[in-house]
């Protein structure tokens, strides 16, 4: 292979730039996350998802009127076919909810009889789509589970709406706050594995109903998705905050990965974990479940002490979820839910200037040579 081609090589494509983007990015001199150049932690305190939706697919934040039609079209497009309540009916309780949530893109895929989707088009589909995940997770949760699938206030936020299918119960004002952070910061991440999964199929002039499904199937991997669940059951290992100083001293002993903590691509913190925190403290408080918190914090401060490791968005964002009463199985589909606006303006972006992405590889096998007779292999 080529000199050149070496020297551009890096494994996982670390540091590699791919294409340009006005979506996102991170700031390199105070690694704050910015989309479409709002940081994504002011974004949390000051916003609603729908305005971060609206914000990442139509590229500016929205007027009242802007909003209020993006907000009642969330709410009008969240029903879901009779035909997919009969599929999600079949899938079994025991499936991944991250397969729930790639099957039901796929099959919404099929009920759409257009193949060729102009940008505007393709907008209203990311919408549409977005407003239709949580309640088909959810149908295919509660159904089951032999349940009924809660009704909602279609006045709350998408989060909320969300909150409400989860526990059967409208959530308080805060809860709505929390889960409207979550998402929000949640909501995109520059070419992470997923979104440059998405903008590959894309790029084929495939649909963004197939482009969607491939960034479901990737989140999926423990590598990039799962973090919070996985952070979730550690933290409910330990009784209390020495409790869980003994166990991360044991793991860190023996070398143990402990999930929720350092970042690729962050070097010094994640600015969204901050948040986080902060949100589930006060979740904490109100609910009188501090000891929980309190072992987070152990173990955030004992890994920082002994590793140098900082929490990233997963680690405080499964205690504010756990708080929330949301199962812990539900945690990285809540990642979709957010992430599928992300995808969708990044999918928006590749199509709009679109050059097919194939990277070269260094080939590292046998030199060329000739095919041998069967009788002689």
């Amino acid at each position: 292979m080529s000199t050149m081609l070496q020297e551009k090589f890096a494994k996982g494509l670390e540091d590699v730039i791919a294409g340009t983007t006005t979506i996102c990015s991170i700031n390199p001199e105070n690694e704050a996350l910015i989309y479409r150049g709002y940081g994504a932690v002011e974004l949390s305190e000051k916003a609603i998802f729908e305005e971060v939706i609206h914000l990442l697919i139509e590229g500016k934040l929205p007027k009242k009127r802007e909003l209020k039609r993006v907000s009642r079209l969330l709410v009008q497009e969240r029903k879901v076919s009779k035909d997919l309540i009969k599929v999600l009916r079949k899938i079994p309780s025991t499936a991944s909810p991250m397969d729930v949530l790639r099957t039901s893109v796929s099959f919404m895929g099929t009920l759409d009889e257009n193949r060729a989707f102009t940008i505007e088009e393709t907008k209203q589909i990311a919408y549409s789509i977005i407003a239709k995940l949580p309640l088909a997770l959810m149908s295919w949760y509660h159904l089951s589970r032999n349940k009924e699938v809660p009704k909602v206030n279609k006045k709350l936020t998408f989060g909320g709406r969300f909150l409400q299918l989860v526990t059967n119960k409208e959530p308080e004002a805060f809860e709505e706050r929390v889960i409207n952070a979550s998402l929000i910061l949640y909501a995109e991440h520059e070419l992470n594995a997923s979104t440059f999964c998405a903008r590959v199929t894309a790029s084929t002039l495939s649909d963004i109903y197939s482009a969607i499904t491939s960034g479901i199937g990737t989140l999926k991997g423990s590598l990039h998705g799962g973090a919070n669940e996985a952070a979730m059951e550690l933290i409910l290992k330990f009784s209390s905050p020495d409790d869980a100083e003994r166990g991360i001293m044991d793991m860190l002993n023996r070398k143990e990965k402990i999930m929720g903590f350092g970042h690729r691509v962050y070097k010094k913190k994640d600015g969204r974990s901050d948040v986080m925190k902060k949100h589930s403290l006060q979740l904490a408080e109100k609910l009188g479940q501090k000891k929980l918190f309190d072992i987070a914090e152990k173990i955030e401060h004992i890994v920082k002490e002994k590793k140098g490791l900082f929490p990233n968005a997963d680690f405080y964002s499964a205690v504010a979820y756990y708080l929330l009463n949301i199962p812990i199985p539900l945690y990285t589909p809540i990642f979709v839910l957010s992430r599928t606006a992300g995808w969708s303006a990044h999918i928006i972006e590749q199509l709009s200037d679109n050059r097919l992405i194939r990277p070269r590889a260094i080939y590292e096998g046998p030199p060329q040579r000739d095919v041998p007779a069967i009788e002689r292999r």
